[in-house]
């Protein structure tokens, strides 16, 4: 089922994840309906770029090599820096300086590798969230276990929308049913005005149940909305832990998505690695699972006959998320909600 919102929002994406992309390593990826490659420098750094040399088309991903602070293609020989440009070509004495393939802005950050789309080519403006010192609660990468193949989802080319997932963050509903939490979320903070939103909720339970305090068992979640690409949170209370989601189109029709999860450490636990992590994180990871069975098979209703309590919410999220659309004017038309007529 295509979904129906435009598929080429602006916004900063997730392409790989580092690890993904070695030094002198060169990466074949398709998103925004275009073919593309990462590479990493020797100096490490990564540069994401259209797949096809400008020369005779050849594809960089098949046969191309890093050579220091470029890459080569497979088939002449024309080297290409990271700004897109061509400085060698082996067999002339000079390069071809009105020749240039397309590069994308790119962040590395989170473990991930992020491109900033925007089909107006306007530059980034607004940036990606660290996850671990975004919060500016001290924490640092070193307080949480390094991602591993058990932190990690990647689903691909499913028919689901970034905007969908984002939905999720103020769908207080859905918790009882998908996620079978007793108790529904407290939205504490919803602000859809910057490009990156924040969304914070809470959940108490009760301690005559739990066998314990208040403040043993009050748990919640913080969360950046980075614009409809990437949303990171910050969880505590019951499992100290930190996600990113990150839905990236394909095509106009289909997303990639990455779904990743830092467990935190125990004071003194300088381990890579625990098992008990790594429980956690699946199990983090099967709630996220439960949404996606949603959202892959989800149809989008616009206007959405929302509930008299989901409509701020809801209304807030689709009002926000117009500026990311190019046609503003079609964005708009398609993501008004409408409460039901026996509820409003």
């Amino acid at each position: 089922m295509k979904p129906t919102l435009p598929m080429n929002p602006t916004g900063w994406f997730q392409v790989a994840w580092s690890h993904e992309v070695g030094v002198g390593q060169v990466h074949r990826m398709t998103y925004f309906g275009r073919d593309l490659v990462a590479w990493r420098a020797t100096s490490g750094k990564v540069t994401v770029m259209d797949a096809y040399c400008e020369h005779l088309g050849a594809h960089l991903g098949y046969g191309g090599t890093v050579i220091e602070d470029r890459i080569r293609c497979p088939f002449h020989g024309w080297e290409w820096n990271d700004q897109g440009r061509n400085v060698c070509i082996p067999y002339e004495d000079r390069p071809n300086i009105g020749r240039r393939i397309n590069t994308m802005p790119t962040v590395e950050r989170n473990e991930s590798i992020y491109v900033w789309h925007d089909v107006e080519r306007r530059e980034p403006y607004f940036d990606v969230p660290d996850i671990f010192t975004g919060f500016g609660d001290g924490a640092s990468a070193d307080d949480y276990y390094p991602l591993c193949e058990h932190a990690r989802l990647f689903e691909t080319r499913l028919e689901l929308h970034p905007q969908y997932v984002l939905e999720n963050g103020v769908d207080f509903a859905h918790f009882k049913y998908v996620h079978q939490v007793p108790i529904v979320p407290l939205f504490t903070k919803q602000e859809f005005e910057d490009p990156i939103a924040l969304v914070d909720f809470t959940i108490t339970f009760d301690d005559s149940d739990a066998g314990g305090t208040i403040e043993d068992i009050n748990s919640g979640v913080n969360a950046f909305n980075c614009g409809l690409g990437l949303a990171v949170t910050k969880s505590w209370g019951m499992i100290d832990n930190r996600t990113a989601s990150a839905v990236t189109p394909v095509d106009d029709a289909t997303c990639d998505v990455r779904f990743s999860v830092w467990i935190g450490r125990k004071p003194g636990d300088d381990r890579d690695h625990s098992e008990s992590a790594d429980r956690h994180a699946r199990g983090v990871i099967e709630q996220f699972e439960a949404d996606i069975a949603i959202w892959s098979h989800q149809k989008y209703a616009s206007p959405a006959a929302l509930s008299r309590g989901e409509y701020p919410g809801f209304t807030a999220l689709r009002k926000w998320a117009e500026q990311f659309y190019p046609d503003t004017t079609t964005a708009a038309a398609a993501t008004t909600p409408a409460t039901t007529g026996s509820h409003a």
